[in-house]
């Protein structure tokens, strides 16, 4: 008995300190928000890149396949020899599932441990949106939902598109796909009031992106994803 009330009070607690945890982020978000302007990522690299020419973004949901070991090294190969012809460096987002909004955390917040609330974020825009989403799904809308919210769970090409609409961004993506170099993901009913920059290894892994002499120094707490 005692045994048993002592797991649930650590179970608890537990969860306390995770809703404390959940809350001081929020808490510390909120007030990076107020600092908007600051938030604001400088649109010099758009401007320098303004030349390449965007493919349109059609959203939609990860599939099945994973590319073996041979297409993933040529298609990461492909990757580093653009970034290098652009001048562009990654900052290294840890490989646990999270590497999309990971991404998105660490170019809005400058912070990819804020990752849980840019996927509540998304979430919250895919379920009181769901008409302007719906339609790229193919399965029931609220297992996707289900889904998208679980931690670990890989971002997709619509939750991009729903980020670029809650966070007002521009997302300009360098992919590793051997027809499309650059992909621009752009809010559906505003301009934009910041530019995000994402690098995709395609299938595999999402990296933050700056100019090569612009990356900021933040150690990842784990090793980042190694094909």
């Amino acid at each position: 008995m005692n045994g048993n009330y002592s797991n649930a009070s650590a179970s608890s607690s537990s969860s306390l300190n995770s809703s404390s945890h959940d809350a001081e982020d929020d808490q510390a978000i909120a007030t990076m928000l107020a600092e908007d302007e600051k938030l604001k990522i400088d649109h010099r690299l758009g401007k320098r890149l303004s030349h390449l020419d965007s493919i349109p973004h059609t959203p939609r949901v990860n599939g099945e396949i994973i590319p073996d070991v041979n297409d993933a090294t040529q298609d990461h190969e492909r990757l580093l020899e653009r970034l290098a012809t652009y001048d562009l460096s990654e900052l290294q987002i840890e490989g646990d599932g999270n590497c999309q909004f990971r991404a998105l955390a660490d170019q809005l917040f400058r912070n990819p441990d804020y990752h849980k609330h840019v996927r509540k974020q998304v979430v919250k825009q895919l379920k009181h949106h769901r008409k302007l989403y719906e339609a790229y799904v193919p399965m029931k809308y609220r297992h996707y939902l289900k889904k998208m919210k679980k931690a670990g769970e890989w971002g997709d090409h619509l939750t991009l598109q729903a980020a670029a609409d809650r966070f007002g961004a521009k997302i300009c993506v360098i992919t590793s796909f051997r027809d499309a170099c650059y992909i621009e993901i752009l809010p559906k009913d505003r301009n934009p009031t910041r530019e995000v920059w994402l690098s995709f290894w395609s299938e595999v892994h999402y990296n933050s992106l700056y100019a090569s002499a612009d990356v900021p120094t933040r150690n990842p707490r784990k090793k980042h994803w190694l094909f």
